[in-house]
């Protein structure tokens, strides 16, 4: 696929997927969820840690209105359907950046709003310039939060927190959202990126299937119970014990060197 929103870099093992329509702040409408969904697919098969980001002023400003998401010309308005996009090009997105089988480090610069902010909280690592914001904008335009938004927030900040920035669709910006616990750090904005591919890098230098798993133990952790989890975690136990790389972990462990992980 040629990407006309979208950049796609591959820097060593790190895959570099960059929203670029800043006449917009980087609105994604269907066409850049395309590009952004098929953007995965191939870092997926070809690097071993991926980082999202956005050119300009904004991480992404939330869906592109002008492009027709949720809308039909003309008609009765009662059959509008403002949530066929969701299950034909949004909800699969979002769901390949949970599902993907790699590192995902989210970079967050300026504005991330509306779905936006779903992408940039969908990230293991999630990193925000000082001067980006996190922005329930949907009741401002009579919609409810979606990509993921009222699954994903109660769990991160508590019902209170998020029942706040979903009824009243007021900014949070980056320090409040640390504090918060609703991202992992904050950085000078000059040093976003950089300090994003270090961590990327970083993670994709570790045990890539392991890493795999444990994305994933940690999303399943939000719903699973005790017993679940437990048996996930004996069941990801004995498949990370058949790994290359834990055979590497533990000899250079006894060894005192540093372990060389492939990946494998």
């Amino acid at each position: 696929m040629a990407y006309e929103k979208i950049t796609y870099e591959l820097h060593g093992p790190v895959a570099v997927i960059t929203m670029n329509d800043p006449a917009t702040m980087n609105a994604a409408g269907i066409d850049m969820a395309l590009e952004l969904t098929d953007a995965l697919g191939k870092a997926a098969a070809e690097a071993r840690a991926a980082v999202l980001t956005g050119v300009g002023r904004g991480f992404c400003s939330g869906a592109n209105l002008s492009s027709g998401v949720g809308t039909r010309g003309g008609g009765d308005p009662s059959e509008l359907d403002a949530g066929a996009a969701l299950v034909t090009h949004y909800n699969p997105l979002v769901t390949a950046m949970r599902n993907l089988p790699i590192p995902f480090v989210t970079a967050v610069n300026g504005a991330a709003a509306g779905v936006g902010c779903s992408f940039g909280l969908l990230g293991d690592m999630i990193l925000a310039g000082e001067s980006a914001y996190f922005l329930q904008a949907f009741r401002r335009i009579g919609l409810v939060p979606d990509g993921g938004s009222t699954y994903m927030l109660a769990r991160a900040v508590g019902r209170a927190r998020a029942m706040e920035m979903m009824l009243l669709g007021e900014k949070v910006p980056a320090a409040k959202a640390l504090e918060w616990g609703l991202i992992n750090r904050v950085v000078p904005d000059a040093d976003l990126l950089a300090e994003a591919m270090k961590l990327a890098t970083e993670l994709a230098s570790g045990p890539t299937k392991t890493l795999s798993m444990i994305r994933n133990m940690g999303w399943a952790s939000l719903d699973n119970s005790w017993d679940e989890q437990l048996m996930l975690e004996r069941e990801n136990q004995r498949t990370a014990g058949r790994t290359a790389d834990f055979r590497e972990g533990v000899t250079a462990f006894l060894t005192k060197r540093p372990a060389q992980f492939t990946g494998a």
